[in-house]
């Protein structure tokens, strides 16, 4: 990576800077100078003189241009001021004398100025160069397509000139799946990127075994609260350590079945976008955020939901969920979804952001991450006709029973049946799953 791959605010301006630095329009102004204040003295009366301005040209100068042509305008300059002392007769009288001093005092000034300025500019391009690789290693680009399904995203950091936050999401290919994850870590901007680089880490090192799923949270967990104690120790503030925490939604598409299994853990759920419906897939055991696992007997059961080819996924943070509007009114994010649901992944999740962003009506205070991932057909395969696929119900719906979930556990715990009340908090309704805990008073 150069730095000329650079595409934050900052970089854009650097280099359009850089750009217009050399070009001939801004050569006018100091080239005129030096050339119209000797004509001009000559035909002035002796009591005015214009001299003087000529520190004007290389001031312009070295605003946007480099060492090298600051210097030569510098001269340049210098020399007109010497022109036009010579036309008068008055080169060796005490205020040309200084007049001449002062610019050639000023233009050396402004030669150092732009040679520093450019360092510092390089060495900047150079740390961006280097924060954008690092950045990039830690979130990955998610592919386009992984095994059958179809993939879009997009990331917006709360922190601007940052790609990262304390939002991440990944991807991994099982033998027979596609395993998903989004969330969000205990606060935002760039003092959460280390909290979110171990659960990424932990998320790459596992999701491709074939471990069930309940399996996979229960290793993310152990990985995420062992991580996390640890940066903790090392960085001197083991007081923190109990309220870090990440929210998090795993899911695992099977190729040759038309279902999706989810896990959340204090997450807002995802919407199974479907014929202009958008469907909230609330599992009926929520866990706690991963990292706070060891403050519960803790069982992670896996739901699963129908996911037929053609439906689509909206897998979200609440960066996007609880964006406000100037009357503080939540985005209503189902409502604007359903509206899209024959948009292919790509558009959807555009259509979606330059939404989020209308709405917001200004730069949003809260890192963002939203995925969309479409079930296409296997190749070969043949259409699934409607009457063989697994059936769908709205879980919103106040006849829907919780016997239409299917439930499955890991070797964690036991099963917890539908209606059995779960010992942990559930979300309450517009929150967007992302709760926290209180912080501890003192006894």
């Amino acid at each position: 990576m150069t730095a000329a791959t650079i595409t934050t605010p900052l970089g854009q301006i650097l280099r359009s800077w850089r750009r217009s630095a050399p070009g001939p329009l801004w050569l006018v102004v100091p080239l005129v100078l030096i050339v119209a204040i000797p004509v001009a003295d000559h035909f002035l009366p002796p009591d005015i003189h214009l001299a003087h301005l000529l520190i004007v040209a290389p001031a312009v100068t070295s605003v946007v241009a480099g060492p090298r042509l600051t210097a030569l305008i510098g001269g340049l300059a210098v020399s007109s001021l010497i022109i036009a002392g010579a036309e008068r007769g008055v080169l060796t009288t005490e205020n040309v004398l200084v007049e001449f001093g002062s610019l050639a005092a000023l233009s050396a000034l402004l030669v150092i100025f732009s040679l520093l300025r450019d360092r510092l500019w390089l060495e900047l391009l150079r740390a961006r160069s280097v924060s954008d690789a690092t950045q990039r290693v830690v979130l990955r680009p998610l592919p386009d397509r992984a095994g059958p399904v179809s993939i879009a995203s997009e990331y917006r950091s709360a922190e601007a000139d940052t790609r990262i936050g304390g939002d991440l999401y990944a991807v991994a290919r099982a033998s027979d799946s596609t395993r998903l994850v989004i969330g969000d870590v205990r606060g935002k901007g760039l003092a959460s990127i280390s909290d979110t680089a171990i659960m990424l880490g932990a998320f790459r090192a596992a999701a491709h075994r074939q471990s069930p799923l309940p399996e996979l949270v229960a290793y993310l967990e152990g990985a995420v609260r062992w991580g996390l104690a640890e940066f903790s120790e090392s960085s001197g503030s083991e007081a923190d350590v109990g309220e870090r925490f990440v929210t998090a939604v795993v899911v695992d598409i099977p190729d040759n079945e038309p279902v999706v299994h989810v896990i959340s853990c204090g997450h807002p759920p995802p919407l199974l976008l479907r014929n202009a419906t958008a469907t909230a897939l609330n599992v009926p055991t929520p866990a706690l955020p991963l990292g706070l696992g060891g403050l519960a007997d803790e069982s992670y059961v896996q739901a699963t939901f129908p996911f037929a080819y053609g439906d689509r996924l909206l897998l979200y943070t609440d960066g996007v969920s609880e964006t406000r509007d100037g009357q503080g009114t939540f985005y209503p994010l189902a409502e604007r979804a359903a509206a899209w649901t024959d948009q292919a992944p790509g558009p959807l999740v555009q259509k979606i952001t330059a939404d989020l962003q209308a709405y917001a009506a200004g730069p949003l205070n809260d890192d963002m991450a939203m995925i969309v991932v479409q079930r296409d057909e296997t190749p070969g395969s043949p259409s699934t006709p409607p009457s063989q696929q697994v059936p769908h119900h709205d879980r919103h719906h106040p006849d829907a029973a919780a016997d239409d979930v299917v439930h499955s556990v890991g070797d964690r715990g036991p099963t917890h049946g539908p209606g059995r009340p779960h010992p942990h908090p559930s979300h309450p309704a517009g929150a967007g799953n992302n709760w926290r805990l209180a912080p501890k008073t003192a006894e």
